[in-house]
């Protein structure tokens, strides 16, 4: 490492799956007292903070919970993509010399508050703006993913049993995480019987609703040397904001990571040949799909054979998500976050029961709206 390396030196969850009795703040204090545990930290050495926070005041209101004055804050909202956006930020501020060491936290009670309102699953997350021009046509996010998968399917031949092994290999890996909110094996056939959503997408195509939280520490080489744990380099990062309204997005089936992955792949020196381990964004299996082909990992249409035959599970030629991702293991609303962490933990050979073997590079990119933002961090061990 290098006097401008950034590394991430600590990672932790909160407790997760269904957390009944939590509160937002609850998941966040259990993530970043973790999160600085692991790294050797306490809280007086932040002096960066990075939070979507619980009300108007984000992140002031849960720094001051968690009892921290930073003199550098985000609050960036670009939905699932926000944490890797973030630690492009993180990265920048710690280079610049603004920030010594950041903490970026997340904390959703997504399950329980399901409990006291209504169903969103036909409900759009604006009716305001551009928006407004789609909504009363029902262009609802679930419907929205499931246009791209249709779209896939029209252009390239996809088949929804292609879409279905992304949902069935990720549960094979959710098996090996005793974590994971949903465990027991899966089918192809399983997962087209099940409930249908939004077709072309049945209820497994779709990720689980869950209680939880997460959160990493990012510092500088200088300062991760004397730390507890193995620094885990952020090696390149890239950012774009694509479209809230569909009728501007040029083509449903090519990601904005397109752009995102490109602008990681050249700042890191690396290509998609040169990876271990993925963590992907998956709000639905087509998100999976397009993410594959938009980074590089085989060519347009061609994902879906690309992933056949156990590609993304442990012990596969790609392993991806390999916690069991938010289609099994937890999605508490942004899941971003656990992306970091899971990918932290698989670099630095602490999976237990999923580890990828000799794992020393990770991608990890997140998906935010209805691929309205994308977000792609390059991450390596030495």
């Amino acid at each position: 490492m290098t006097g401008r390396d950034v590394a991430i030196v600590g990672a932790a969850l909160s407790d997760c799956g269904r957390v009944d009795a939590a509160t937002p703040f609850t998941l966040h204090h259990q993530a970043a007292a973790r999160a600085l545990a692991d790294a050797g930290l306490r809280h007086t050495d932040v002096d960066g903070f990075g939070s979507t926070g619980t009300g108007v005041l984000a992140p002031v209101e849960v720094a001051e919970y968690l009892g921290l004055r930073p003199t550098w804050v985000d609050s960036t909202g670009v939905g699932g993509s926000t944490w890797e956006v973030m630690v492009e930020h993180a990265v920048d501020a710690i280079r610049a010399g603004t920030a010594t060491t950041v903490l970026l936290v997340y904390g959703s009670t997504a399950r329980a508050d399901l409990k006291r309102r209504l169903r969103t699953a036909n409900l759009s997350l604006s009716s305001r703006g551009p928006s407004q021009f789609e909504v009363p046509w029902g262009h609802t996010l679930i419907a929205k993913y499931a246009m791209t998968a249709r779209r896939h399917m029209h252009e390239f031949g996809t088949t929804i049993e292609q879409l279905a092994n992304i949902a069935v290999d990720t549960r094979y890996n959710a098996g090996l995480n005793p974590e994971a909110m949903y465990q027991d094996p899966i089918t192809v056939e399983e997962v087209g019987a099940a409930s249908m959503i939004a077709t072309p997408f049945t209820k497994l195509h779709c990720c689980i609703r869950s209680d939880g939280g997460g959160a990493v520490v990012l510092t500088s080489a200088d300062r991760a040397k004397d730390l507890a744990r193995p620094p885990v380099r952020v090696l390149g990062t890239g950012s774009v904001s694509n479209v809230t309204t569909f009728s501007e997005w040029e083509d449903f089936t090519v990601s904005p990571a397109a752009v995102s992955g490109r602008l990681a792949f050249e700042r890191a020196g690396l290509t998609a040949a040169d990876i271990d381990v993925c963590q992907f964004y998956d709000s639905f299996t087509s998100t999976v799909l397009l993410t594959f082909e938009a980074l590089g990992f085989c060519g347009r249409g061609e994902a879906g054979a690309y992933l056949e035959g156990g590609t993304m599970r442990v012990g596969g030629r790609m392993p991806t998500n390999t916690d069991g991702g938010g289609l099994s293991a937890c999605h508490p609303g942004m899941r971003g976050m656990f992306l970091l962490v899971e990918a932290v933990r698989q670099l630095r050979g602490e999976a237990k029961g999923r580890q990828v073997d000799g794992a020393r590079t990770a991608c990890v990119n997140g998906t935010g709206g209805w691929f309205s933002s994308a977000s792609t961090v390059l991450l390596g061990v030495d």
